[in-house]
């Protein structure tokens, strides 16, 4: 009797890897309500929103002085391209948001590179694009950072509300996701995107003003 074998190919999924520091993360609760080291799959057409509010956030920051919604990060695809990228948003009426040194104003988005180094609060996270082959899904994995991005990067990350201006350095050689110690997708485990409390919409569509 013949049998015939037929192999299934899975297309391998673009992760947004998202590294976390706080200087006070040692001595509280930051990330407690966040699935660190756990991969989480999301539909493209999704927003992923970070803040202080479980009503309205995808992953959440045990965080008072955060924003109820902080920041939003829209998977998109460029024109005659079938890799998926991100833009990140700034979601705070009153807060800060800082993108590779320029300042976000409220609801302004930001393409972000292959990496980027995000600053809101006392936040700093260092953002990598894995690229993938599925258009439709990605993985959002969270990790965190004991020492600063800014300082592991070499970079200076001095902001001034004048010249509106940061001078930034980065470093080529610290592009590759194992040297920042993040799980590769094989340590990390795999679970269930969590059902976005807002309605889906075009990836260039604004989010509702919290």
């Amino acid at each position: 009797m013949n049998v015939s074998q037929t192999m299934t190919t899975e297309e391998t999924l673009t992760c947004l890897h998202i590294c976390l520091y706080h200087p006070d993360q040692a001595t509280q609760p930051l990330y407690n309500l966040l699935p660190l080291s756990r991969l989480h799959k999301m539909s493209a057409e999704d927003p992923v929103r970070l803040g202080r509010d479980a009503q309205t956030c995808t992953f959440v920051l045990n965080d008072a002085r955060v924003s109820r919604k902080q920041i939003s990060f829209q998977a998109y695809r460029k024109a005659g391209s079938a890799d998926m990228h991100f833009t990140v948003q700034n979601l705070s009426q009153k807060g800060k948001v800082v993108v590779n040194g320029r300042e976000l104003g409220h609801l302004e988005r930001a393409d972000l590179e292959d990496k980027a180094l995000l600053r809101f609060s006392r936040y700093e996270l260092l953002i990598l694009r894995e690229p993938g082959e599925s258009l439709d899904s990605f993985e959002v994995l969270f990790e965190k950072q004991n020492i600063p991005p800014s300082r592991e990067m070499g970079m200076d990350v001095t902001f001034s509300r004048k010249s509106n201006k940061a001078q930034m350095a980065l470093s080529s050689t610290t592009s590759s996701s194992s040297f920042w110690g993040i799980p590769s997708r094989s340590q990390a485990s795999l679970e269930p995107a969590k059902p976005s409390p807002t309605s889906r919409g075009h990836p260039n569509e604004m989010p509702k003003t919290p």
